[in-house]
């Protein structure tokens, strides 16, 4: 690659991160990488910043890592850290696994950034950041032109949406309350405001909800706190890890099977993962069972016998914990559309509940404060209006009014996965025919290459990372499925860049 080539990345959170890592290893190049990112937080995000220890990732470290191939590089990172410290790893007592800080995380981020773009450097690339949002891109006939917040223009051979999530909507139209608290990261400086008798109505009941919770407890938090929801789902509770490797239900078997037929069949799954809970021994009807039982089980009583099955040695619960996330990311695309349509009108929430579990600490945590009375779960939540007294009343689906002093919104962001400040860029995008939008949010992706695709056509310059292919992709969060995707776009862009140059390299031979 004689001549170089640019790449141009939107957003400076972990998918970023992700990339640049895989970009770094990849050995491609040299060129050039400009990530723009007008955020203070670079690299952390909106999910990593600074904040409470209180806040912890719910995965295992080696499910953290983003360094591809390398699920102990995370685990490294935090024992040289802790000898740099002198500070003891905290290590979660019900289960023995180490749930980091989320700022803690933020940390390995940055510096885990600052290597690889020290590495690129010395591969002799050019490294550029801009601190300025993206507002709109161009797809010209060679290159990609994006114009940033201050009226700057640059073209770049490949750019990647890096946009990351939103906040939380305002579903009940509360912005401007003065006791609302429409985000509430970082905790610590939002939720330090809330008086410590007050009666706070948290709305959802995901790990948003229970992080407020956790927070609001760690700060001395004496007053009634009610987690106010439409189902009053919790999320699940993460077991005691059991090494196994997935046997059918893989990225190879879905890929093979898709090689003979266009879509798989709900059936097609089905059968694949009956034979993984056949060699392991498990109970599949058990747990299927199990699964549509929630919303119909007591949240409570759910969360009481998760955390007391933390130690079982029954693989079910494992073995979906780890297949859905793992190898659900190549298992959607291959959805017939209805089926795709289904999971997300009918089991959504499960899968969410499979894929995001929270640390068995924190589900002690919250079962303790069930017990004492000072937290309540409550379903059916149809309406929150502001009291002429400045406090709220929800009315749920017990037609009880709960009145609250503070609300804290704790609702996932806008269903169309494009964060507010990513618009102007992606509304450019699609009507200048350089990208298409998905019917279930986001951009239209390309499952191999991650490339944006218009009338299904992949575009070899333009990719999305992370949430905007959440239509597309579905099982866009976490970091395992970034590591993977940032792969596959590095691998994409050294392909196309490879061609261009051969085709260059021609050109030049049939000239002379």
């Amino acid at each position: 690659m004689s001549r170089g080539f640019s790449i141009g990345i939107v957003g400076g959170g972990a998918a970023a991160v992700c990339l640049i890592d895989a970009l770094a290893r990849a050995r491609g190049g040299p060129g050039s990488v400009t990530v723009f990112e007008p955020s203070p937080d670079l690299w952390r995000g909106r999910a990593y910043q600074v904040d409470t220890e209180t806040l912890r990732v719910n995965a295992t470290p080696d499910d953290m890592s983003v360094r591809a191939g390398d699920p102990g590089h995370f685990e490294r990172w935090l024992a040289a850290r802790d000898r740099a410290t002198g500070g003891p790893a905290e290590f979660d007592p019900w289960s023995g696994v180490r749930f980091a800080p989320r700022t803690v995380y933020g940390e390995y981020l940055e510096q885990t950034a600052a290597a690889a773009l020290a590495d690129l450097r010395r591969q002799g690339w050019q490294v550029n950041l801009i601190g300025e949002p993206v507002t709109a891109a161009d797809r010209g006939p060679d290159e990609v032109v994006l114009r940033s917040g201050r009226g700057g223009v640059r073209s770049f051979d490949h750019v990647v949406l890096c946009v990351g999530g939103d906040r939380p909507q305002d579903g009940y139209g509360l912005a401007g309350a003065a006791g609302f608290v429409a985000d509430p990261y970082p905790v610590l400086g939002r939720l330090r405001q809330i008086d410590a008798d007050d009666h706070v109505a948290v709305l959802g009941s995901g790990l948003t909800a229970v992080d407020i919770v956790l927070s609001l407890a760690a700060q001395g938090h004496r007053g009634p706190i009610s987690l106010l929801s439409r189902r009053g789902v919790l999320p699940g509770v993460r077991q005691r890890p059991i090494p196994f490797e997935l046997r059918h239900f893989t990225t190879e078997r879905l890929r093979s099977l898709a090689r003979r037929r266009r879509h798989l069949s709900i059936d097609d799954l089905g059968a694949l993962m009956r034979a993984e809970f056949r060699d392991a021994g498990a109970d599949l009807d058990a747990a299927m069972a199990d699964l549509a039982a929630l919303g119909r089980e007591d949240p409570v009583a759910r969360l009481r016998r998760q955390l007391g099955d933390v130690d079982s040695p029954a693989m079910g619960q494992r073995i979906l914990q780890r297949a859905v996330p793992e190898t659900g990311p190549d298992v959607w695309p291959l959805l017939r559309p209805r089926d795709q349509a289904e999971v997300l009108r009918s089991h959504y929430r499960t899968t969410m509940s499979l894929c995001c579990p929270m640390p068995p600490g924190s589900a002690a945590a919250l079962l303790r404060m069930f017990d004492s009375g000072q937290l309540a779960n409550r379903s059916g939540l149809r309406s929150i209006t502001v009291r002429p007294d400045a406090r709220f009343d929800a009315l749920t689906g017990t037609d009880a009014a709960v009145t609250a002093d503070t609300v804290v919104n704790a609702v996932n962001a806008a269903e169309d996965r494009i964060p507010a400040a990513a618009r102007p860029l992606v509304d450019s995008l699609v009507h200048g025919r350089a990208a298409d939008r998905h019917p279930y949010g986001g951009l239209h992706l390309e499952r191999a290459t991650s490339r944006l695709t218009v009338d299904g056509r992949p575009d070899p310059r333009l990719y999305g990372l992370g949430n905007i292919g959440a239509g597309a992709l579905f099982f866009t969060w976490g970091v395992p499925s970034l590591v993977d995707r940032s792969v596959d776009i590095v691998a994409a862009i050294l392909d196309h860049s490879a061609e261009l140059d051969a085709a260059r390299a021609a050109d030049v031979l049939v000239s002379t």
